[in-house]
């Protein structure tokens, strides 16, 4: 299967599901008794987008069919996307196009100009490639989450590990919260890098495995970046709570640098402090 199919593939998925959580009220159309499925119906979103039923529906079926900007804008509008659904609605329906010099697909070491930059942060921070995998970190993330060095290349893939090792379920004080967020990035991920054979593996063996995977693979929702509050629990230092941040590299685009930011909740930074140094906190 080319990209772009599998890019037509997930556009009809995400419009299929963006669909479904819309009501007729919202938009003040009759309820009706006969409704059998959620969320409005494929002719009633036609008619408010301004497109006819029959264009609609092969869009909604995945057919190689044009669609201009306006239509799509559009859509996003009726959909009710937000910022990063409507960029995700874009990047499904024009695909990804590598910015002028932009190395593709290229992995990074971690004997790279970026090992530098990690190692210059006090607080936990990683590299992770568009396949949410750390490929590189520094020590205050090691203290954190474990010895990155001693695990495989699949162990260190967030998606793999928040689902299939245990030791997570515990260290993430919200897992299933922190679960749904990780699906939605990596759904986000595999529509834009259809061709990943090596993403396509993850999720394969993820629905497989992990019965939570499977049952929320299904929703389709998407999150571009990871910008957010995080609360999680250390053996030896008790919870912590932490300010995601992420940067892209400029130089690529398809890669970027999470810094763990301490909270003042939980006294995070001197629990941080003392895992550093190798020493217990003294409220344990």
């Amino acid at each position: 299967m080319t990209e772009r199919v599998k890019r037509r593939a997930g556009l009809a998925d995400f419009l299929r599901t963006r669909r479904a959580r819309l009501r007729p009220e919202q938009f003040d159309l009759p309820t009706g008794a006969r409704r059998h499925t959620p969320g409005l119906r494929r002719e009633e979103l036609a008619q408010l987008v301004g497109v006819g039923i029959s264009w609609y529906t092969w869009l909604e079926q995945g057919r190689d069919i044009q669609v201009s900007d306006h239509v799509l804008s559009r859509l996003a509008d009726i959909l009710l996307l937000d910022g990063e659904e409507r960029r995700h609605l874009f990047t499904l329906a024009r695909g990804h196009v590598l910015l002028p010099g932009e190395p593709d697909g290229e992995k990074l070491s971690q004997n790279t100009p970026y090992q530098a930059i990690l190692d210059s942060f006090l607080y936990p921070a990683q590299l992770l490639d568009h396949r949410l995998s750390v490929v590189a970190w520094n020590d205050s993330a090691n203290q954190l989450f474990g010895d990155y060095a001693v695990l495989s290349e699949r162990e260190r893939n967030l998606a793999w590990s928040l689902f299939m090792d245990p030791l997570q379920r515990q260290r993430f004080v919200h897992w299933e919260r922190a679960a749904r967020g990780c699906i939605a990035h990596l759904h986000a991920m595999r529509d834009q890098y259809g061709d990943d054979a090596w993403v396509t593996e993850l999720i394969a063996d993820l629905s497989a495995s992990s019965p939570e995977f499977r049952a929320w693979w299904p929703e389709h929702k998407i999150l571009l970046t990871c910008n957010s509050s995080s609360e999680m629990y250390h053996p030896l230092v008790g919870h912590l709570t932490f300010q995601l941040t992420t940067f892209t590299v400029p130089q690529q685009p398809d890669r970027g640098m999470v810094v763990y930011t301490p909270l003042p909740q939980d006294d995070t930074a001197a629990k941080l402090g003392a895992l550093m140094r190798g020493e217990a906190y003294p409220h344990l």
